[in-house]
């Protein structure tokens, strides 16, 4: 299967009306620029409305209260006009009116008899009261009610930020997150983009057909599945499989995430639930996609603490709407997961998730068959033979091939080559397997010495032996975490291992930790990930396989359980502490066989074991070819 292309952002709201909960007005990011713009708009209204909506008083030609006094008993004041603290004397003379300040709290008649200004000249003299400008009263309440409007625009400003691009603003929580894909936003990516399990397209493409010709069907009294189910390793290409079903159907397509109908507010999910299904029926035909659907259907009450009831009820209101379909209605749920074991069985029973397509990874030729999906468009060298790149990549999953090419597309790039070569191709599989050369990392003449005869040690077990995968390379460059390492070649990949070959392969992990000690008296470290990986396979060939004669054909070893993930809490055995003992023995017994077996080999073919270190010493890295000129063809 090939994995998910990258493609160029678009935008994916569809057509029409406002689906999902979306805003047409742009990203959280202009409005964050508009949010700002009005909200310092708003402070210089306040600030500067003082000034809008006060008349100015001329305040030239002022004089003081003693000077006041002095020309009202002088007889050359005709009025006076008080505003406030403002006071405005009229003369006689038709000259300049001349304005004075009043003390505040005090009467200007009180004042000016203080100052000695005769009772009859006060009453002889008009003096008019007039009421002050409202400009400071309306400033004064402008002032009080900003801090009110600051922090409704910071409440707004903070519900509208935490829903990204508008889609969780304060209103619209239980809207749901599910983008519609339709005639303009549909993805380019098309069947004939999938390569790598014909079976689950084959699948799918059963489901764009009922969608297309529905009538088809119905005349055989066929009802199609409510619900397929992708399950499948990360990398597998179940999303990609999802965008080709969008690519290929000509009707709407809603694409969602399980993690985006979970909220921390109770009840949110159900509503965004409730919300999708809703624009489904009103786009009928159309076809939902779920991915990562186990983050909303494990199963209910697993889990320390009894389970999570927003995500409960979130998986009840899916199952609800599920049932709730009619049959005419025309709506496919499409759903992926690569945790099948943690759903809840009321989302997996007929009625509901009706099929379950497994995305498997793919064989030698699923694989020669993405990488040629992946090979196009790109300059490929005469030399490049696909169906050996295939060979050389067991377990890989379409990620890993996609990741492969592109790997081998930048050391083309660096190289300063106008194509991608075998060479290329060959590094890349280095690169995706062990990581970069790290050609810094600098060993002692003795260390380097331990890992040429460490990993001779392995190609030679591996290539006497007649059950392992033969030698590709061998190299003494250090990638990763990895100061080796010997690349099997393997002829074609096995589904079922015999006794026989697992005993093979253990005596192939301990041929390293063999040619230490024959060599150097001593094992090394070295050898850590090695004793690892043989602990656990002759455990399992013990309790999980049934490969032992003292334990018998019994099914010991317990499937991983994590408390958090499903109903068990802890591992709980099965078995007595003497079985326990028995087991360890086992486990012990074929460990050492195997070891054994790996010294005896490498002290028969010693000096091939020595020819092909020193050569390692000196050219670091050595592939099949080479391998077999220095210790010649097994017998």
């Amino acid at each position: 299967m090939t994995p998910d292309k990258k493609q160029p952002p678009r935008n994916t709201r569809g057509s029409g009306d406002n689906q999902g909960g979306q805003d047409p007005k742009g990203t959280g990011g202009s409005f964050l620029g508009r949010s700002w713009f009005w909200l310092v708009l708003a402070v210089l209204v306040l600030f500067g409305s003082r000034f809008f909506f006060s008349r100015p008083v001329d305040m030239s030609n002022l004089i003081g209260l003693n000077e006041v006094a002095q020309k009202v008993e002088a007889g050359q004041v005709a009025r006076i006009v008080v505003q406030g603290d403002v006071v405005t004397l009229e003369m006689n003379n038709e000259g300049p009116d001349l304005r004075s300040r009043k003390e505040t709290g005090y009467s200007l008649l009180e004042t000016l008899k203080t100052m000695g200004v005769s009772a009859e000249k006060l009453e002889k003299l008009p003096i008019e009261v007039e009421s002050p400008p409202s400009s400071g009263a309306i400033f004064s309440w402008l002032i009080m009610l900003l801090p009110m409007v600051l922090i409704f625009a910071f409440f707004f400003f903070i519900m509208r930020q935490a829903g990204g691009a508008g889609q969780n603003r304060a209103m619209q929580f239980g809207r749901s997150r599910a983008r519609k894909l339709d005639t303009g936003d549909r993805p380019t990516v098309t069947f004939s983009d999938v390569a790598g399990s014909d079976e689950a397209k084959q699948e799918l493409q059963e489901v764009v057909e009922f969608l297309k010709e529905p009538q088809k069907f119905a005349a055989l009294g066929a009802r199609i599945p409510k619900g397929v189910l992708m399950v499948g390793a990360p990398g597998t290409g179940k999303t990609l499989l999802a965008k080709a079903v969008a690519g290929e159907a000509g009707v709407p397509f809603f694409s969602s995430s399980g993690s985006e109908f979970v909220e921390m507010f109770v009840g949110v999910g159900a509503s965004r639930v409730r919300d999708l299904f809703e624009q489904a029926k009103k786009n009928s035909p159309c076809i939902i996609f779920i991915d990562e659907i186990d983050a909303v259907g494990r199963h209910r009450g697993a889990g320390l603490g009894g389970g999570n009831d927003e995500r409960e009820q979130t998986l009840n209101q899916i199952l609800v709407e599920m049932d709730g379909f009619d049959s005419d209605t025309n709506i496919v749920i499409v759903a992926a997961t690569n945790r099948p074991d943690i759903l809840d069985p009321a989302l997996l029973r007929p009625g509901r998730f009706d099929r379950k397509v497994v995305v498997d990874r793919p064989d030698r030729h699923g694989r020669e068959e993405i990488l040629r999906v992946h090979a196009r468009g790109k300059p490929i060298g005469p030399d490049v033979d696909l169906g050996v790149i295939a060979g050389q990549t067991p377990g890989m999953v379409g990620a890993d091939l996609e990741n492969l090419i592109n790997e081998a597309a930048i050391l083309a790039a660096r190289r300063n080559k106008r194509s991608i070569s075998m060479d290329e191709l060959v590094e890349s599989i280095e690169r995706v397997m062990a990581g970069p050369a790290r050609r810094s990392r600098v060993l002692t003449e003795e260390d380097r010495k331990i890992v040429a005869y460490h990993e001779a040690g392995h190609a030679i077990v591996m290539e006497h032996l007649k059950f392992t995968d033969r030698v590709g390379k061998i190299t003494i460059v250090s990638r990763g975490q990895a100061l080796g390492y010997v690349m099997p070649l393997p002829e074609e990949d096995r589904t079922l291992k015999s006794k026989a070959e697992y005993e093979d392969e253990l005596t192939g992990l301990l041929g390293g930790r063999a040619a230490e000690e024959l060599v150097f008296a001593e094992p090394t470290t070295g050898a850590a990930n090695d004793l690892e990986r043989v602990t656990k396979l002759a455990k399992a060939m013990v309790t999980r396989y049934g490969m032992s004669d003292l334990i018998g054909p019994m099914q010991l070893q317990q499937a991983d359980s994590n408390p958090f993930m499903g109903m068990d809490f802890g591992e709980q055995r099965t078995y007595s502490e003497e079985v326990a003992r028995q087991i360890d023995q086992e486990v012990r017994r074929i460990v050492e066989q195997a070891y054994e077996r790996a010294r005896q080999l490498l002290v028969e073919h010693k000096d091939k074991l020595v020819l092909l270190a020193e050569t390692l010493l000196e050219k670091e890295a050595l592939d099949r070819s080479e391998f077999l000129k220095l210790i010649g063809e097994p017998a």
